[in-house]
């Protein structure tokens, strides 16, 4: 992980070294107040503090873009982690290393926290670019031919996002199943284009395009490498449970902090960032947009 400024402290410690100067000046005006309350000095100054992990993708830019001015505006220090893959960042909220992450979809959380025995939940949805399939040795869907390699996620829940678009594309037949979870290559019915389907670590899939004649790219690895959702071949069709969430833990989704973070999301301030820039062009976005 790549922190910065570095998290060295747990969640709750007095900042003592660095706040000496700012309890100093407020000193005299905050010490009959918090007499009289009890309430600790660090307890205001902790909600300032807000810590927000991302992957690689286009998460980070969107909510510095937009969410970002936002809480700035009301105070919010934010501090940005970064993070290699989703079980990385989901393990630092689940820890309170830090407040909360930009990474994930729905489906993917519920998995998590079967897996994990966590409980973290989203509490806002934010633009999220679609799964699409690309390729750098054919131009359309109709070069497919018998033998022709498909990478695709490893992971169940985006696996089963993958086989949906080579079954829209009729590539493949697919097994109806109501947990994606479950989701493995034994749900394809049938393959009458008589393709290979390569399973990888979805981050890599981007790296695979020049071994592959095909490749399923999650919409962040996508960007990331600098993909544009207009080259893909074709992409899949969304829907809510796929569009990407803020998460925190369960037990802080009505904090203050938590619901300015929604907040920031849906303000007029943060839509009006992405609608200003083209870059979100493709992206589904969620339906408090207007």
């Amino acid at each position: 992980m790549i922190a910065d400024p570095p998290f060295d402290r747990p969640r709750g410690r007095p900042l003592v070294a660095t706040l000496l100067g700012l309890v100093a000046l407020l000193a005299t005006a905050a010490a009959p107040a918090l007499a009289q309350s009890g309430t600790p000095i660090t307890a205001s100054i902790e909600t300032r503090d807000l810590r927000v992990g991302f992957t690689p993708g286009p998460y980070e830019d969107a909510f510095k873009a937009g969410a970002a001015p936002v809480l700035g505006a009301q105070g919010y220090r934010i501090a940005y982690a970064h993070f290699s893959t989703g079980l990385e960042v989901n393990k630092a909220v689940a820890f309170d290393e830090i407040d909360a992450n930009v990474m994930q979809h729905s489906v993917y959380l519920k998995a998590y926290n079967e897996r994990n025995g966590t409980d973290l939940v989203g509490i806002v949805q934010v633009p999220t670019p679609p799964m699409g399939l690309y390729s750098r040795k054919h131009r359309t869907l109709s070069a497919v031919r018998p033998g022709a390699t498909v990478a695709v996620p490893n992971d169940p829940v985006n696996l089963e996002r993958a086989l949906k678009i080579l079954r829209d594309a009729g590539w493949i037949g697919l097994k109806a199943n109501a947990n994606p979870v479950d989701v493995t290559e034994l749900d394809v019915t049938a393959n009458p284009s008589g393709i290979r389907i390569v399973p990888l670590e979805a981050a890599q899939a981007p790296r695979a395009l020049d071994d592959v004649d095909f490749a399923a790219i999650q919409g962040n690895f996508a960007i990331f490498s600098g993909l544009k959702l207009t080259e893909a071949l074709a992409l899949e069709t969304m829907t809510a449970p796929y569009i990407n969430v803020v998460a925190v833990r369960r037990v802080h989704a009505e904090t203050p902090w938590a619901k300015a973070i929604v907040a920031a999301y849906r303000s007029d301030a943060f839509q009006a960032a992405i609608r200003a820039d083209r870059f979100y062009d493709g992206f589904t976005l969620p339906d408090y947009f207007r």
